[in-house]
């Protein structure tokens, strides 16, 4: 598919400026992967973090996840297409939007058949809700999904304290997320000192088994080998996430964790990376 006008505008959150060097939000760069891997026109459209509940009800778009108290979280990623004139306001169904509907553009399949085994079990407090969602569709990928997130989410105090709020807004957002994580202040949520080391350690030994997925087919980088999927691209955004939120000297290490398989992913990714 041709590089021309845009089919698609793909609703990212604004961070700090420059944004497009700045977005790190994991969700929002599953999605834009697979726009990039599919090779279908788009324009990102920046929305500040706190007016993304205003933007998606203006639209009519639902909350793809609830609160604990039941009550709607409004996030992004989330897309309109004018090919289609269809609204889609979850980064799952955008990969399987972009799946369906340009099947025959770029990468060929993004949910080949393949065993994605991976589980997390854990009784960790998880700072946002995970989005839930039928295992009918694309069963073994949503599951890995869930799996993913659960994993990251339940270590995502090691990175959230870093994430690179807007100057001018960013003193309300940072007051949000205390609201929403029931906490007094921002700072509140930091982790710091012997107790960051403790859980660095453990998240390091909770990605042991997603890293073996990755060294089954010794060609890599990806979990088939040479040939990218949406599975990649699951774990990759949490990589940007980390890559936008963790100091350089923790970022360096983390990407050298079992034997490097999550820095080659990482820099493998690139190419599908472009912000438009």
């Amino acid at each position: 598919m041709e590089d021309s006008t845009p089919l698609v505008t793909f609703y990212d959150i604004a961070f700090g400026p420059p944004m497009a060097e700045t977005t790190c939000a994991p969700n929002p760069w599953k999605a834009r992967y697979a726009l990039n891997a599919k090779a279908v026109p788009y324009k990102t459209t920046w929305v500040p973090m706190l007016d993304i509940s205003k933007v998606r009800l203006a639209m009519g778009v639902p909350a793809a996840r609830k609160f604990a108290d039941g009550s709607d979280y409004h996030t992004l990623p989330m897309i309109t297409d004018s090919s289609t004139d269809s609204i889609v306001g979850d980064s799952f169904d955008i990969a399987i939007h972009m799946q369906t509907h340009y099947a025959d553009s770029g990468v060929k399949d993004l949910f080949p058949p393949q065993k994605l085994d991976y589980v997390f079990e854990h009784d960790l407090a998880i700072f946002a809700p995970l989005s839930g969602r039928d295992e009918g569709v694309c069963g073994d990928y949503v599951r890995f999904n869930h799996n993913v997130d659960a994993a990251f989410s339940a270590h995502v105090m090691l990175m959230a304290h870093g994430l690179p709020f807007d100057s001018v807004s960013g003193d309300d957002v940072r007051a949000e997320f205390a609201r929403r994580a029931g906490v007094p202040t921002w700072d509140d949520l930091a982790v710091r000192g012997e107790k960051r080391g403790v859980l660095w350690g453990e998240f390091r030994e909770t990605l042991a088994g997603l890293a073996r997925l990755f060294m089954r087919d010794c060609r890599g980088p990806f979990l088939l080998g040479e040939e990218v999927n949406f599975g990649d691209f699951i774990v990759g955004g949490w990589l940007k996430f980390m890559k936008g939120t963790l100091t350089s000297d923790e970022w360096e290490e983390a990407r050298t964790w079992h034997d490097g398989v999550f820095g080659r992913l990482f820099d493998a990714l690139e190419k599908y990376a472009e912000v438009h």
